[in-house]
């Protein structure tokens, strides 16, 4: 049985998922030869650390009745300095200016020598070409595939399953709450503004949802794809973005009418990333609704292969943080 102790840096909806994923999956990765031993948890305010492994259950219960999940005042980074343990699983919220403080504690765990697996996309959309270099050079291993499709394994898929295949173009749905806007809104004849409140209702959309309906998640998503399976060295800069916020009723009922659906979709081709509401064929895969995301990827061998799955929510990235987790430790 091979002990990992490891750290969950941000405890926010995906950091709480982590959690209860591993306490719901324990005996299976006990059973595949990995002892996971969670030993701090650090939240925007607060930490908690125990060298042999904390109490999982009891820190979501801190976190929902206290809204923290300790009483010690140290940062992320420094538990990453100071605490012995050899996984950092990176679940920081998204920051596309500059990639916040998730990219000090992913450089910070590389200079360590320690392994990350992270959701955080903005760090990997502004710096990826660093972060891979510094990862290699200390012989740190780094894994993020909750960073593209949530549930959806759009980077294994292209770069494991498909090994051998030369990816072509690929194209897709990668914002589930975009989609479940424009779908209502045809569905409804509603304007989007009303469809926006609808999904802020049911927790679809965030409070401030300028990075889903301005396309900005996307385009993120779109680099972290470009670089690692085109090989593009892009950044965020790189991508010409269009969002969702000027498409109306009528204009999806017209587009309708003449057999297509508006979707925002996010393709990779000929050295060009590009976020765009389009045109999709209703009968076409990418034509799927509700938060529904879709990836389609070309290839020269096996056609065009086209996967769909829940992009968000906090137990589906989670799925993907443990897919990365046992693919790094499993006997």
């Amino acid at each position: 049985m091979k002990i990992i102790r490891a750290s969950i840096i941000g405890f926010g909806a995906v950091g709480q998922g982590v959690a209860n994923v591993l306490l719901e999956k324990d005996d299976y990765l006990r059973s595949i030869g990995i002892d996971l031993r969670i030993v701090a948890i650090a939240d925007s305010r607060t930490a908690v650390i125990d060298g042999k492994g904390l109490d999982l259950s009891a820190v979501i219960a801190s976190k929902k009745e206290k809204k923290v999940v300790g009483t010690e005042k140290i940062s992320g980074t420094e538990i990453i300095k100071t605490v012995d343990h050899e996984l950092v699983i990176e679940t920081t919220p998204t920051n596309i200016e500059d990639g916040g403080v998730g990219l000090a504690n992913m450089l910070t765990a590389f200079e360590k020598g320690m392994d990350v697996v992270t959701s955080n996309k903005g760090p990997l959309a502004l710096k990826y070409g660093e972060l891979i270099e510094a990862s290699k050079s200390s012989g740190s291993r780094f894994k993020f595939e909750a960073t593209v499709g949530g549930a959806m394994p759009v980077i294994n898929l292209s770069c494991d399953t498909l090994a051998g295949n030369s990816i072509l173009s690929m194209e897709g749905i990668f914002n589930g709450t975009c989609n479940y806007i424009l779908t209502r809104m045809m569905e409804e004849q509603a304007p989007y503004e009303q469809m926006l409140a609808e999904a802020q209702e049911l927790g679809i959309a965030e409070a401030d949802p300028s990075y889903d309906v301005e396309g900005i998640d996307t385009a993120s998503k779109l680099v972290i794809v470009a670089n690692v399976i085109f090989g593009m060295n892009a950044s965020y800069k790189d991508v010409t973005v269009t969002g969702i916020t000027r498409i109306t009723p009528e204009a999806l009922l017209l587009a309708d009418n003449d057999g297509y659906a508006i979707k925002l979709i996010g393709e990779v081709n000929d050295n060009k990333i590009n976020v765009a509401p389009k045109l999709v064929p209703l009968d076409n895969p990418l034509a799927a609704g509700g938060t529904l995301n879709v990836f389609s990827v070309q290839t020269d061998i096996s056609g065009p292969i086209t996967i769909t799955g829940r992009g968000a929510g906090s137990i589906e990235t989670a799925s993907a943080i443990l897919s990365d987790i046992i693919s790094l430790y499993k006997e």
